[in-house]
């Protein structure tokens, strides 16, 4: 996907959050964005499930109530992240910076946080990192 591509769907996201009638909910299942830069995006409630956020930098962005069911997010930048109510169900998290990142309400089954940067993120309420999650 080209970053033209990308700032389309970004921007019809935005038109959609607005409640617009040319408004597009941001559904990026499965889609390849390694390495994408979407630094500080706006992705609401947006559909990633599986997609590959290898080494994405999501630093600042809003991932609040989006879907990241079996996302892979390894080694991504999640710093001063919005994951208020995401679902990171069996999410990939694997040496993902977090740091300062909101997961309040986040669900965090079976996700995959080892080696990750945790330092100053907000959890959410009665979450356990296990040994190696920090």
């Amino acid at each position: 996907m080209t970053e033209e591509e990308l700032e389309v769907i970004l921007n019809n996201h935005e038109l959609w959050l607005a409640e617009e009638e040319k408004g597009v909910r941001v559904d990026l299942e499965s889609v390849n964005l390694k390495g994408a830069n979407l630094e500080y995006a706006n992705l609401e409630g947006a559909n990633l499930r599986v997609a590959d956020l290898r080494v994405a930098n999501l630093k600042g962005a809003n991932l609040s109530g989006a879907d990241l069911e079996y996302a892979y997010l390894g080694g991504a930048n999640l710093e001063y992240a919005n994951l208020k109510y995401a679902n990171l169900y069996d999410a990939n998290l694997y040496n993902a910076n977090l740091e300062y990142a909101d997961l309040s309400g986040a669900n965090l089954e079976y996700a995959n946080l080892e080696g990750a940067n945790l330092n100053g993120a907000i959890l959410p309420e009665g979450f356990k990192a296990k040994r190696g999650e920090e």
